[in-house]
């Protein structure tokens, strides 16, 4: 072998040549050798401290396998991240079903409550007439209220959600019109968008027919029906020329008692103040001609005080002949120190003259309710008529403490001495009203 076959080769290069000779003499060929990969370089891990250089990260060679189970979950979260992130939601379960009927049917319930409210279906008419002027330039919110403070509806706020659904917001007319208590939504609206009744001309007669016993609060509309100008209830807290301490009415806060009840004659254009004139007018001629000697001398009554008895004797008596009998009922309770328990001064306190007295009421804290305090009232709660004053002036003599109604008839009195006898006359009474359903059982 010459040095140069193996001077200088290295180990690899000389088996190598080996095997090319085994090859010539076998005729196989040799296999390629094997030739180690060159690391693969690691830029992104520096040397760890003190030199030493970090072993190469591993990285997986497959994928890893994931269960159906585990694919079922992963679905669930992602449909979880849709629905929170306004993707597209997936059906509820049950309880979301529950809910949506839930919600859907507390609005319908709402929807039907609103309807009612605004509709008032199966509403009636209404109760008693009252007379309403509204004034030029009055909104509907200002319409509602006037009507809410004479009781024409009960909410001001629903009677223009009304008028803005029915449209009827620009259709409502100033003037006066005659309504009623309670009405419903609707019928107020459709009267108060037709064109009021013309006034009459100027100078045509106008009669004014007041009633024998109404209280001032009363008279007001029956005066601004006959299309008097004016307020009345201002007009009669005092008059020029009229004095009521003349008559014993030392602190009368207005003239209650002295606005005479008759048929007066007046004008179209004419005022409260002209009705308001004629009526005081009338009862200085009628007091005049009532003999208040009885009354002044043995029953120790002012002409005021027999006001007050007679405006109460207005309420309670029906037949004229029983005016002097209730009136003797007065005087003898007040002599005995009973309270007279009429009921018609609570009604006049309250201003209630139609509706039945609710308990609380009766119980008002008011020196006119005559249940809670003794003596009379401290002035007339109405505007009685002569046969009235008269009967107050100059009672029957008798000893009758109470009176109750007898059943059957029309607005006739059992009168009693007795609290026994009495107690048996509200029985029959009772007895009566309950064999006609709770309703009166008198009949006119």
């Amino acid at each position: 072998m010459s040095p140069s076959d193996g001077a200088g080769r290295s180990p690899e290069e000389r088996e190598r040549a080996r095997l090319e000779r085994e090859a010539r003499r076998t005729g196989v060929k040799p296999p390629a050798p094997a030739t180690p990969a060159p690391a693969a370089p690691s830029p992104q891990q520096p040397p760890a401290p003190g030199g030493e250089v970090p072993a190469p990260l591993e990285r997986p060679t497959a994928r890893t396998r994931r269960t159906p189970g585990a694919l079922d979950s992963a679905k669930r979260v992602l449909a979880a991240r849709r629905d929170h992130t306004g993707g597209p939601l997936r059906p509820r379960g049950p309880r979301g079903r529950l809910g949506l009927f839930a919600l859907l049917g507390a609005l319908a319930a709402a929807l039907i409550l609103i309807v009612v409210l605004l509709y008032q279906p199966g509403k009636g008419p209404g109760g008693d007439e009252v007379k309403v002027t509204v004034p030029d330039g009055a909104s509907v919110g200002d319409i509602g209220g006037l009507l809410k403070e004479n009781g024409v509806i009960g909410s001001p706020f629903l009677f223009e959600v009304r008028a803005t659904l029915d449209g009827t917001r620009g259709a409502l007319r100033s003037g006066s019109y005659t309504l009623r208590q309670d009405m419903s939504f609707g019928d107020a609206l459709k009267v108060l968008s037709t064109p009021p009744p013309a006034a009459p001309a100027k100078n045509t007669p106008v009669q004014v027919v007041i009633p024998e016993g109404k209280a001032r609060s009363e008279i007001a509309p029956i005066a601004a029906d006959a299309g008097l100008k004016g307020d009345y209830m201002k007009a009669t807290k005092s008059f020029k020329g009229f004095n009521p301490k003349k008559y014993g009415a030392k602190n009368a806060p207005d003239l209650e008692g002295f606005l005479f009840p008759a048929t007066y004659d007046l004008k179209a254009g004419d005022s409260v103040d002209d009705l308001v004139s004629q009526q005081l007018q009338a009862f200085k001629d009628n007091i005049a001609g009532v003999n208040l000697t009885t009354a002044r001398k043995k029953l120790n009554l002012t002409p005021y005080d027999v006001l007050t008895i007679a405006s109460m004797v207005e309420r309670e008596a029906v037949l004229d002949k029983e005016r002097p009998i209730i009136a003797s009922v007065i005087d003898n309770r007040l002599h005995d120190g009973m309270n007279l328990g009429i009921d018609a001064t609570i009604r006049f306190a309250n201003d209630n003259w139609t509706k039945p007295l609710t308990e609380s009421e009766l119980a008002i804290d008011s020196p006119y309710n005559t249940r809670t305090n003794a003596g009379l009232p401290p002035g007339p709660i109405g505007n009685p008529g002569l046969a009235s004053i008269k009967a107050a002036a100059d009672p029957d003599k008798t000893k009758y403490l109470y009176y109750v109604v007898k059943p059957g008839t029309c607005g006739e009195h059992a009168f009693s001495e007795t609290d026994a006898q009495f107690e048996k006359d509200v029985q029959e009474y009772n007895s009566a009203r309950d064999a006609k359903g709770g309703n009166s059982p008198t009949s006119c």
